[in-house]
């Protein structure tokens, strides 16, 4: 084998040790796509607003992820999640609030679903029709931090936040008024009924009012609230009575407010829950000028049927109480078949009525207006309907009587008067028809109804002659030549007319009638002319008339 060959002059190649770094800019890519991951992490969980739970009866309209959490049309969050709750009578809603919108859930925050709502009262969430339901919240007024609420399955009439008065209102019976009714002020909505429950005795309905801050003023000490709901349709003494309000309140009911006439408005009301009754009708209302101080007890001997309580009490036709109760308990008498009424009054009107001085004991005042003739009594309110009420009058005619004592009410004297009074009239006067000479009458009446039947015979007989007379005419009217004058008379007139076209300035007599007058008015002027010469030359009639005085010419000499 033969070795390589060495190579002459060049030295061996000797490796260059170095230290290996530590950073490589290959490392950049990912550190940087870390950090971005990283800050990505925390966006979104800071990003995230607090997680809150509100409760509903249903779902509907509601679905994760696209139900969007509204405050005032603006989004501050969306529904993460909805579960049934664990006893199943409920739905629960998880909410994510957006950061800047956290301070929003506070401890009376409102929550409530925004679809569309068809009501008496208005149309509402019409645009959720196209983009879908959505939960609307109202801020509270409570400590910041909640996280549990229950949601309102009906929107409230009026937002917290907006400036007014708010008001309570009790009412026997609920009616025909109902959330989201309107408040009335002379015909003008100046508010609405917020929620209506039943009181805690469950005897009175409690409205909750808000009047709208600009017509606050008029909500004063005697302001009295009556229901105008649907058509009042009533019959006093004034006879009937039909009422109609706004569509609005016929439709969704409503309430008015006022001061009645003659009464001060009195001082104003400030702050919020003043409770006011809530009256059946105006009427009512206005009718509660008086102050009643009084409670008497009256018994009558006559049916009550249409007396029922709350009736208005009168004193010469001004209402001065109304009726408490109609029974017999009020009386302690077993075997007194009258009806016994207790009744309050204001004792000021009738003693004004009377001219008496108040202020003085009320058994001595009472005592003073019974010796003056003051007495009870059950009067009809008019002649359509049954209802009655009690009247209080001055009887100066009637026999002395005392003010009795029925337990702690004084019994007032009654008089009869109505139907029963009528009838007591009727009684009088049959008297005085039966002391009438009704048979020389009836005799008189007889004689004059014989007289009438001769007179009637005759007229009988003058109809029959009047007959006859018309059927003659009748029968010459139909005899055929009585039908031909009409078409002799028409010819005739033809002839007529013909006989004065003749005449007429197109006729042939009138050509003729010309013509001799011309004639005649030559005849004249001959006649005139020999009449001027006659005149002027008598001798003319013997020696003719002279030749005129013209020259008769001549022929020459040469011609002769």
């Amino acid at each position: 084998m033969s070795e390589p060959k060495k190579e002459s002059g060049k030295k061996p190649v000797q490796p260059e040790f170095r230290a290996a770094q530590r950073w490589n800019i290959v490392w950049v890519v990912p550190v940087i796509a870390l950090l971005i991951g990283g800050w990505l992490v925390y966006r979104n969980y800071a990003s995230k607003g607090p997680i809150a739970h509100v409760t509903f009866e249903t779902a509907d309209g509601l679905a994760a992820e696209k139900t969007e959490i509204r405050c005032r049309s603006v989004k501050v969050g969306v529904v993460k999640n909805v579960e049934l709750s664990q006893d199943l009578k409920a739905v629960d809603v998880e909410i994510q609030m957006e950061p800047h919108a956290a301070h929003l859930l506070r401890a009376e925050s409102r929550f409530w679903v925004v679809r569309p709502r068809v009501s008496g009262a208005d149309i509402s969430g019409l645009g959720t029709l196209l983009t879908g339901a959505y939960i609307e919240l109202e801020p509270g007024v409570g400590a910041a931090g909640a996280t549990n609420f229950l949601g309102l399955e009906e929107p409230p009439p009026t937002n917290r936040n907006v400036p007014g008065r708010r008001l309570i209102l009790k009412a026997e019976e609920a009616g025909s008024l109902a959330v989201g009714s309107t408040v009335f002020y002379r015909g003008v909505e100046v508010g609405r009924i917020e929620s209506r429950k039943l009181g805690p005795d469950g005897r009175d309905v409690i409205y909750d009012a808000f009047i709208q801050a600009e017509f606050m003023g008029l909500i004063t000490e005697n302001t009295r609230f009556w229901n105008t709901s649907g058509v009042d349709i009533s019959a006093g003494a004034t006879g009937l009575k039909v009422r109609t309000p706004s569509f609005t309140a016929m439709v969704s009911g409503g309430a008015s407010f006022g001061v009645p006439h003659g009464l001060p408005p009195g001082g104003p009301i400030s702050g919020d829950g003043a409770v006011f009754k809530l009256y059946d009708d105006q009427d009512e209302a206005e009718n509660t000028l008086f102050h009643p101080d009084s409670r008497l007890l009256l018994m009558f001997e006559q049916s009550v049927l249409g007396l029922s309580k709350g009736a208005a009490v009168r004193f010469r036709g001004i209402n001065v109480g109304r009726v408490l109760e109609v029974s017999f308990d009020l009386s302690k008498a077993k075997l007194d078949s009258r009806i016994p009424v207790l009744v309050e009054v204001d004792s000021s009107i009738i003693c004004r009525g009377m001219e008496q001085q108040t202020g003085k004991d009320s058994s001595a005042l009472w005592e003073t207006a019974v010796a003056k003739g003051l007495r009870a009594s059950l009067k009809s309110e008019n002649l359509l309907v049954t209802g009655l009420y009690v009247d209080f009058d001055c009887y100066p005619t009637l026999p002395m009587a005392a003010l009795a004592k029925e337990g702690e009410f004084p019994v007032l004297p009654t008089v009869t008067a109505g139907f029963a009074q009528l009838e007591e009239r009727l009684t009088a006067i049959m008297n005085k028809l039966d002391s009438l000479p009704l048979e020389q009458t009836m005799a008189s009446i007889g004689k004059a109804a014989d007289e009438a039947a001769v007179t009637i015979k005759d007229a009988r007989g003058a109809i029959e002659e009047i007959k006859s007379a018309v059927a003659s005419a009748q029968k010459m009217l139909e005899n055929p030549e009585m039908r031909a004058i009409p078409a002799d008379l028409r010819e005739t007139l033809d002839k007529l007319q013909k006989a004065v076209a003749s005449i007429g300035p197109d006729g042939a007599m009138q050509g003729d009638l010309l013509r001799t007058l011309d004639e005649l008015r030559a005849s004249l002027r001959s006649i005139k002319s020999l009449s001027n010469t006659i005149d002027e030359k008598p001798s003319s009639l013997l020696f003719g008339k002279d030749s005129s005085g013209n020259p008769t010419p001549r022929a020459p000499r040469g011609n002769r």
